[in-house]
């Protein structure tokens, strides 16, 4: 469980984008910069390092790509100023008409988070 993440930069997120990357990877990345860590030991998921609001209503990492509510509050985390950073920075111009299905919109919010992560980090 979450070994072997790829690294958090603009081709992996590209790879998100063009759906390279498997579903399960990209939750695992989220999941992973959320804060959850899996204690195989135990084979519970652990939240120490998890945000309240995340360990509270999600003690197990959610499916972000099944769980409309939890993109929701995914998208509602990232700063305001970083909403556009998958146009401004990445120059995505979005999904045509046919291809706006929930897994792919989803996927989508996922890369805007993990390229609001990196922001944030190299601002640090």
């Amino acid at each position: 469980m979450m070994t072997d993440l790829p690294p958090l930069t603009t081709e992996t997120l590209w790879a998100i984008l063009n759906n390279e990357l498997p579903d399960d990877t990209v939750n695992q990345m989220v999941w992973h910069i959320l804060g959850y860590r899996y204690d195989s030991q135990t084979q519970t998921w652990q939240t120490e390092n998890v945000d309240t609001a995340w360990a509270e209503k999600y003690p197990e990492p959610p499916n972000f790509i099944e769980s409309r509510p939890a993109t929701v509050q995914l998208t509602r985390s990232i700063p305001k100023e970083n909403k556009q950073l998958l146009k401004t920075q990445l120059g995505f111009k979005g999904y045509s008409v046919d291809q706006l299905v929930p897994r792919l919109t989803r996927r989508a919010t996922m890369a805007n988070w993990l390229l609001s992560e990196m922001q944030r980090r190299a601002a640090l």
